[in-house]
């Protein structure tokens, strides 16, 4: 659910594009000037704040303008790697940062689209480009004469007279050569970059392997009366999803990214519940075009291999290394010392579970009409007569949370109607916080006719930043949710940040409002929260801007954020009801406050499942054999005791996107780790008095603005007084 994929696979693709291309003609000139006036992205943009002209963008201009970006990226270091000056910060560390703006003009665009709003042209210049990006890379990181300057700065960093955030600038630019193999022998780099080329290949093939999978993975349904359960405006959804894909008069029940599905919760027919579950399971191990087991398979192995020559155990420990945790044991160890207290909370819940269907399902499907009637039908009716599945879990969980808090899903939803939300909730909290304001604005292109783009205006009346938001699902746009740049924060140049949030919140049917889940409440705080981190940035240098920062810390802002969905005085002044725009009474309210840890048993196990398999996937050894995917799975999950039946992983490995596209590759841990800091730090608002601007400010000045620019755990430190207390997380999460 909560992502920053896209910030990954961006970063990702601006340090790792390629300059492996063909030999010019002899008439490179002409060809270049022809290239120039026909392609608007080698252009800047004459938009507001160099937002992007996507009213003139042809889906065939994005290869060639990355190209001709990676040419002229490759020009401008050789002219730093060449120069016969001495090595100084500013013609060599500083040169760097300011070079190759047109490749990431181009670059910024292209994979947000390939991310939301794909299609067969994107995706044939995604796969054509890959390794040369890996190669490009690899043609600046492994040039021996400009780690030579690079280095030549870093050894005399302390002589020079560097700032703080000059001097940490250059720790990391030598950071990143040496861990991107700068100090290999010839033969280990020629070997690299090969493995490399073939691993972002990889990747990207997953990812447009997945999305397909995703796609023909909707269930179809013929017969209206099977969706009993959905609500009106879900089953309107249903029908337009199906119509989408050419079976106008059915219903399709769309996957999304995560193993439960939202329609889990309420569909009542157990025979579609136990089918769509299975389609989830299932999607990307069908045996077909869209298997990717054998990509990983290849990817596991990749990438032990890299990790082998950079001389790291394991790809974990290469990860890890210039993370907050360091090792994948410190990682490893917070995820299993929280498995017996999750895994206990959710057998306790699946007792519950198992109770209500025991004592009579018929009567639970009789919607009852006051708190008594609802305890009544839970504690009568007759033998349920099956044994809970995963595919009864959210279900039977929802009559639990209906019996127990008088709260169910249908009661919540009409109260959390989208531009509510993100209105009087989101932008409302930020508006308390930190003092600014979102105003939404007409008149710039967008990409897709759903997007909206609003001004971002702080408390000076300036011009903070300029924000886009893709809030619904489409069958081209990948699963989960996250933030990136257009235009990243630049003290250099003075560009203002460009920020976008994209979510997958089913589109109503037309005329229809747009009705949130709690989870969808929580992930647009969330989103914003990276957003914030983003639009606060205030470093000089691009490099260590807004959420360029490491894994484990990168989600601490966004996780902090959720906390405000929840916060008595935001939620009365966005928890209104769509069509009488009543306040949701606070009976209701506190009903909602009150249920915030229900279920956590479920949610804690799911997410360590897949944390953990992430972490055993990535500390194989180079020489380890192949694997099988799934008897690897089911022996990694029984090791660390979270092989609960009724429990799958949040993902599972032949669809977790997260590792093997978005950049999260032994990181997944990172949510965890950051969520220690958030809790925490939100207890820090809670002792010093809550919401409001005066705290807010000092979150802003102390976390959200520094970007990378200064060591973080010290930047945490000095916010909170002391270092991280996990006792927080525990409480919030009902496990202590």
């Amino acid at each position: 659910m909560r992502i920053v994929l896209l910030a990954a696979a961006v970063m990702l693709a601006l340090s790792a594009c390629t300059g492996q291309q063909d030999p010019l003609s002899t008439t490179a000139s002409q060809k270049e000037v022809a290239v120039s006036s026909a392609n608007p992205l080698l252009q800047a943009s004459t938009l507001p704040f160099g937002a992007p002209e996507f009213d003139k963008f042809k889906d065939t201009d994005y290869q060639p303008a990355i190209e001709e970006g990676m040419k002229r990226h490759l020009a401008e270091i050789r002219t730093i790697a060449d120069s016969d000056e001495a090595p100084t910060f500013a013609n060599t560390i500083e040169a760097l940062e300011r070079s190759g703006e047109l490749l990431t003009r181009a670059s910024q665009v292209f994979y947000m689209l390939t991310s939301a709003n794909t299609n067969d042209t994107l995706q044939a210049a995604e796969t054509a480009l890959a390794p040369k990006q890996a190669a490009h890379r690899d043609e600046i990181y492994l040039d021996p004469k400009l780690f030579e300057r690079v280095e030549a700065v870093y050894e005399q960093r302390d002589a020079l007279s560097l700032d703080p955030e000059q001097k940490r600038l250059v720790e990391e630019y030598f950071k990143q050569f040496v861990r991107a193999g700068a100090r290999l022998s010839d033969a280990d780099k020629a070997a690299l970059r090969q493995l490399n080329q073939d691993e972002s290949t990889l990747s990207t093939e997953f990812g447009n392997k997945l999305l397909a999978a995703n796609t023909a993975g909707a269930v179809i349904v013929s017969d209206r009366e099977r969706l009993a359960g959905l609500s009106e405006a879900d089953i309107a959804a249903a029908a337009e999803a199906a119509k989408s894909r050419g079976k106008k008069g059915k219903w399709a029940l769309s996957l999304q990214n995560t193993t439960q599905q939202p329609a889990l919760t309420s569909l009542q027919d157990r025979e579609l519940r136990i089918r769509l579950l299975e389609a989830s399971l299932m999607r990307a191990e069908r045996g077909d075009a869209n298997d990717t087991r054998v990509g990983i398979q290849r990817l596991a192995r990749l990438r032990a291999q890299q990790a082998e020559l950079l001389g790291f155990p394991s790809y974990a420990a290469y990860r890890l290394d210039d993370q907050m945790a360091k090792t994948p044991e410190a990682a490893e160890k917070l995820l299993t010392d929280t498995v017996p207290a999750a895994t206990a909370k959710a057998r306790s819940e699946l007792a519950k579970i198992q109770a209500v269907i025991n004592q009579g399902r018929r009567s639970l499907l009789v919607p009852p009409r006051d708190a008594m009637a609802r305890v009544q039908a839970v504690l009568s009716g007759e033998d349920g007569g099956f044994i809970a599945t995963a595919a009864d879990w959210n279900f039977y969980a929802e009559q639990v949370r209906k019996a127990e808090y008088d709260l169910d899903e249908s009661q919540t939803r009409p109260y959390f109607e989208l531009n509510r939300v993100l209105n009087d909730g989101v932008f409302f909290a930020a508006n308390q916080l930190y003092g600014i304001t979102l105003k939404e604005r007409t008149d710039l292109p967008v990409y897709q006719a759903d997007v909206r783009v609003f001004d971002v205006i702080d408390d000076d009346d300036k011009q903070l930043a300029l924000f886009y938001l893709d809030p619904f699902k489409r069958d081209n746009k990948q699963g989960g949710a996250w933030m990136g740049n257009f235009i990243e924060q630049n003290g250099l140049t003075g560009e203002i940040p460009v920020i976008y949030n994209v979510t997958n919140i089913t589109r109503p049917a037309d005329g229809q409002p747009a009705l949130l889940t709690w989870d969808e409440v929580t992930t647009l705080f969330h989103e914003f929260g990276h957003a914030l981190h983003g639009m606060f940035s205030r470093t000089r240098y691009p490099s260590l801007a807004g959420t360029n920062v490491s894994r484990d810390f990168v989600e601490f802002p966004s996780q902090f954020n959720e906390h405000w969905a929840a916060d008595p005085s935001v939620l009365a002044n966005y928890a209104k009801h769509y069509q009488t725009g009543k306040a949701m009474p606070q009976e209701l309210l506190d009903k909602v406050l009150k249920a915030r840890t229900f279920n956590q048993g479920y949610a804690t196990t799911e997410y360590l499942a897949a944390a953990l398999l992430d972490m055993a996937w990535h500390r194989l050894p180079a020489d380890a054999h192949m694997q099988d995917v799934n008897l690897f799975e089911t022996e990694t999950l029984e090791r660390f005791h979270v092989d609960l039946e009724e429990v799958p992983p949040r993902y599972r490995t032949s669809y977790f996107s997260h590792i093997w596209k978005g950049g999260y590759a032994a990181g997944y841990y990172a949510y965890f780790w950051a969520e220690v800091l958030d809790h925490d730090a939100f207890r820090w608002f809670a002792e010093n008095g809550g919401l409001t601007r005066e705290n807010g400010q000092v979150f802003r000045d102390k976390i959200l603005s520094i970007g990378n620019s200064r060591d973080l755990a010290v930047a945490f430190r000095e916010f909170r007084g002391r270092d991280p207390d996990v006792e927080p997380l525990l409480e919030h999460r009902g496990l202590k």
